[in-house]
């Protein structure tokens, strides 16, 4: 069936863009160096993802070279969709085209087949369209790379009009102007781990759950979640406890923006370490995994480099504390009922502040990985002998932003889901 292009026409570029992008860094034009290009270990922590990368700027400005070096690095695992196969004229519209239907059936279909890269092509003007994308990116649990040419008339009108395959006038491109020269700030920055990883650590939190949910000293406080306990054979089930994951994919979150709207949101976008970091790969080390009656999480500890990217003002539940930067670094795997996403790393913070004031807990013994200790009040925390190692990206979250269940049924018929699964 014809969607609109051909694998010929969605890809294809002269011959010497083809050979541009897959020159080596220090011979690649800097209009075309970017760490998902460049840096090897960004480069393999895509390829065990599942990544959307949406191109953004005015006709001309050189997306579809950007477009063509993606698809030679990451060949057989990349897929671009360019709207120009499609015949969709750029411009200032009232609506989304119905065309568009036609590019979403084919970035659907890639989505359902778990292609690791998709490249979207287009100028992403306009934010209804943008919300559409966000939205198939939550369904299919892709992260989202924003990504604009570096071209030095990216934004000069008067060649972008005799660049541009439409035709269009100057004042044509002044109209789109505007709304592609102020960055499109996401809900929160962070970093999204890899498919890969997110399985690997799903597993430790679920194994987590299984073990502790089945320890005896673990039963003898259960009344703090609610749960009677009256055979002391009968196995907690800690799962369906914990209702709600976020939405996408496991992440950890460093700047809360909500699109430009957050104090401090410009200025930490504009933050030299924040700007080279964007797309890029990176190794996390998880060092232990926590519950308390309101969420279960993974506690993260951060490089350097890492808490070059960490706000400095998110590491206090009371504006009188002083925690170390990095405190409240966390992945959160899942809340209870009526909780939000957001507590996870409030509780850890809890646990922060227990152990600066010389509490480190009741060492109850080892379980799977690590030690167990017991906190008083629901609070339990797995210190892991070994450290888990997770890959991930900088990347932001643009999506609405809401706790998503996964529903299954609990013996009693109650609807509940795994606060894991990703």
């Amino acid at each position: 069936m014809n969607r609109g292009f051909s694998k010929k026409s969605h890809t294809f570029l002269p011959k010497i863009f083809r050979k541009m992008s897959s020159q080596s860094a220090k011979e690649r034009p800097e209009s075309l160096q970017f760490p998902f290009l460049d840096d090897e270990d960004t480069i393999s922590t895509l390829k065990e993802s599942k990544t959307f990368f949406i191109l953004r700027g005015l006709p001309g400005s050189g997306k579809s070279t950007l477009a063509q070096a993606i698809q030679d690095r990451y060949k057989d695992a990349c897929k671009v969709i360019s709207v120009d196969s499609y015949k969709i004229t750029p411009g200032i519209r009232s609506s989304v085209p119905e065309e568009y239907s036609k590019v979403d059936e084919d970035l659907v279909d890639y989505c359902k087949r778990d292609i690791s890269i998709i490249v979207l092509d287009d100028t992403h003007h306009e934010r209804e369209r943008l919300d559409q994308l966000f939205d198939i990116a939550d369904k299919y649990r892709y992260k989202v790379i924003f990504a604009e040419p570096k071209t030095p008339w990216r934004m000069d009108c008067s060649q972008l009009k005799e660049k541009n395959q439409w035709k269009l006038s100057v004042e044509d491109l002044k109209k789109m102007k505007p709304s592609l020269e102020k960055e499109f700030l996401p809900m929160y920055f962070g970093w999204f781990l890899s498919k890969r990883s997110s399985e690997n650590l799903r597993k430790a939190g679920q194994l987590f759950l299984d073990e502790l949910g089945s320890l005896k000293a673990f039963k003898k406080e259960s009344k703090y979640f609610a749960f009677a306990i009256e055979d002391p054979k009968i196995k907690i089930d800690l799962t369906s406890y914990f209702v709600k994951r976020p939405p996408g994919v496991l992440h950890c979150t460093t700047k809360y923006t909500e699109f430009g709207k957050a104090p401090g949101a410009e200025e930490y976008a504009q933050q030299e370490a924040v700007k080279a970091s964007y797309g890029k790969g990176f190794t996390l080390s998880i060092s232990a995994l926590f519950i308390t009656t309101k969420t279960v999480g993974a506690r993260v500890e951060l490089s350097e480099p890492q808490l070059l990217l960490w706000p400095g003002d998110v590491d206090k539940l009371l504006s009188t504390d002083n925690l170390p930067k990095g405190s409240r670094a966390h992945i959160t795997l899942g809340c209870a009922n009526g909780v939000e996403a957001v507590q996870t790393g409030l509780d850890l913070l809890e646990f922060v502040k227990l152990e600066k004031a010389g509490n480190k807990g009741d060492e109850v013994g080892e379980i799977g990985g690590g030690k167990l200790q017991y906190f008083d009040n629901g609070m339990w925390m797995l210190v892991l002998s070994k450290k888990i190692d997770v890959r991930a990206i900088f990347s932001g979250y643009y999506g609405k932003g809401k706790l998503v269940p996964t529903q299954s049924t609990n013996k009693r018929g109650s609807a509940f889901s795994s606060c894991t699964i990703i």
